[in-house]
């Protein structure tokens, strides 16, 4: 869950003040525990979709916990009306079966189909919304998928 920022604080009403003005995402953008999503309609490979990231000083998308995986679940059906199979920042490319966030944070949480991840022939790259259990699934980085950007405010 999302902490409070140290510099909210309770004065004698009991109201929450902030200190320092407070940051808010890009126009198009909608903000999560204190980042900025969006969700990326045009379909690309994962590294297309990482260079696109990145030209908005984003990243692929990482998730770290379960409420997460459902904002951004909120996310993708709010822009599409469909659970659409999406890039997120997770790969094994460097290491088979080594999995990390492409934004360099821990990769804790996982949200694994069954049987999942498979590495069927080198699928290295993470798509969500898989199946019927709209999971994770390990899939070719070259197939073109849309995908959800992520940077901190």
């Amino acid at each position: 869950l999302c902490s409070i920022p140290l510099y909210k604080v309770l004065f004698f009403s009991g109201e929450p003040h902030d200190m320092k003005p407070k940051k808010q995402c890009p126009n198009g953008w909608t903000e999560y525990c204190n980042r900025c999503f969006i969700y990326v309609f045009h379909a690309m490979s994962w590294a297309q979709a990482q260079r696109n990231c990145d030209f908005m000083k984003a990243n692929l998308a990482s998730v770290h916990t379960f409420e997460e995986y459902k904002f951004v679940q909120h996310l993708i059906f709010n822009s599409t009306h469909a659970s659409q199979q999406t890039w997120l920042g997770g790969s094994d490319a460097q290491e088979n079966g080594y999995w990390f966030w492409i934004d360099g944070t821990q990769f804790r949480y996982t949200n694994w189909c069954p049987g999942q991840p498979s590495n069927y022939y080198y699928e290295q790259c993470l798509q969500m919304n898989f199946g019927g259990h709209k999971c994770w699934d390990d899939a070719y980085c070259t197939k073109l998928l849309s995908s959800v950007c992520a940077k901190k405010i």
